[in-house]
């Protein structure tokens, strides 16, 4: 893939709904600097920042270069695009914060350093912050027309539900953004989801009133879900790439639990393989849907991106163990330290614990009644085998990697008991 023919590769992937004319030709006259936008709202980015991601990661292969804006200053104003009302303001110091940490989350999709094609992390609160509201009006605002901006679709959908001046001034920010990057860093195209074309489009039409030249714009689709449900949602909410608001094992089960109609799609958006590799696993996924090779393959790529290769081993052997693909005793204790954040865990009580105790304090019987004869019936699991002694006491060999010892009732209510450290 060439800076050439990039438009062509981001049409296959399905990165592209609408884009400024002439873009193509655009990229044949050489490399090309351009840029996204990311308000650090959030104390981490989610599933629905990668499709802007993986854009911007594919523009740096073919040889061009990335620069990710975020918005330690537009994001103290707030961006009216997809949100059914106001949001709320954050303190300066909730952003700076917000930022450092997503910051760090974008190092795993671009290469930054030195080259040509090396990637910028900017920062739009070092310009906007100095600016001034009168020369900013008269500088930037005349250039805007107030029946021009309500036509914008990111206002329009705003004005029954009510939209202050803040968020109605947003547009302005971020077209001043593409203006100071096409001035300092020859920015000449602003990529972004699909509710960003009227914001983008404004800063396209600020670069020609104010230094005639011709900029792009160029935005991806709404990411969906075959099921319906919002992409990057669950029962339990937004999938972060911050491992402490969703761990590893969570994130990985997202990928390998996507529907088989989404499979090729996300392939295409969320890795880099190439056209063969794709057609490969979609060819395999059809010849075996049960054996899940797309979504394995797609899990395993997007967590190592995200988590490194050293989790994705230890979240898939964790999976492969719920799942009765391995055995729990192969296990190391980073996996059991894994488990130990999916499954209920407990704290074994006393040196010589009997199977009776165990399942009690691992929470899968109430009293020795009910454990015991959830034993005779032969209900429970020890390391995924089954117990048929109730008299039984845990000895040296039932603690795997030194203490921790697996429960099963019936198929699926695992339960974990550990020792102390």
């Amino acid at each position: 893939m060439t800076s050439a023919n990039v438009l062509q590769e981001l049409e296959w992937r399905g990165f592209v709904q609408q884009a400024t004319p002439g873009l193509a030709a655009h990229f044949a006259k050489g490399p090309v600097t351009a840029y996204c936008g990311f308000d650090p709202t959030a104390p981490s980015l989610q599933l629905g920042n990668l499709m802007p991601l993986m854009l911007l990661a594919n523009l740096q292969r073919a040889g061009n270069r990335p620069i990710v804006l975020m918005g330690g200053g537009t994001g103290l104003i707030g961006d009216p695009s997809g949100k059914a009302g106001e949001r709320p303001l954050l303190s300066k110091e909730q952003i700076r914060e917000n930022l450092q940490r997503q910051r760090d989350q974008m190092a795993r999709f671009l290469e930054f350093g030195a080259g040509p094609t090396a990637a910028l992390l900017l920062d739009n609160a070092r310009w906007l912050g100095d600016q001034k509201l009168i020369d900013f009006l008269r500088d930037v605002g005349k250039h805007f027309t107030v029946n021009v901006m309500l036509q914008k679709e990111s206002v329009k959908a705003r004005l029954e539900s009510g939209l202050s001046f803040t968020e109605f001034s947003y547009m302005l920010l971020q077209a001043y953004d593409f203006l100071h990057l096409f001035r300092e860093r020859q920015c000449t195209l602003q990529v972004g989801g699909s509710d960003q074309w009227g914001n983008i489009t404004a800063g396209c039409e600020l670069i020609r009133r104010v230094a005639n030249a011709e900029v792009h714009a160029l935005v991806a689709p709404l990411v969906t879900m075959a099921s319906g449900q919002k992409f990057g949602k669950t029962e339990t909410g937004a999938i972060y790439l911050d491992p402490q608001l969703t761990s590893p094992y969570k994130f990985y089960q997202f990928w390998i639990n996507v529907d088989d109609r989404d499979v090729e799609k996300y392939l295409k958006l969320f890795t880099l393989q190439t056209r063969s590799e794709i057609e490969e696993l979609a060819a395999q996924q059809q010849r075996g849907p049960a054996g899940r090779p797309a979504q394995r393959a797609l899990a395993a790529d997007v967590t190592t991106r995200v988590h490194g290769a050293d989790v994705l081993q230890g979240v898939v052997r964790a999976s492969a163990i719920l799942f009765g693909e391995e055995e729990s005793r192969s296990a190391d204790a980073r996996v059991f330290d894994i488990l130990a954040q999916e499954i209920p865990t407990a704290t074994a009580e006393g040196a010589d614990t009997t199977i009776v105790d165990a399942v009690i304090q691992a929470g899968l019987a109430k009293s020795k009644n009910e454990a015991r004869r959830a034993i005779e019936q032969g209900g429970i699991y020890l390391n995924q085998q089954r117990i048929d002694d109730a008299a039984r006491t845990l000895g040296p060999g039932d603690w795997i990697a030194g203490r921790n010892a697996l429960l099963r009732k019936g198929k699926k209510e695992y339960a974990l008991l550990r020792k102390q450290r």
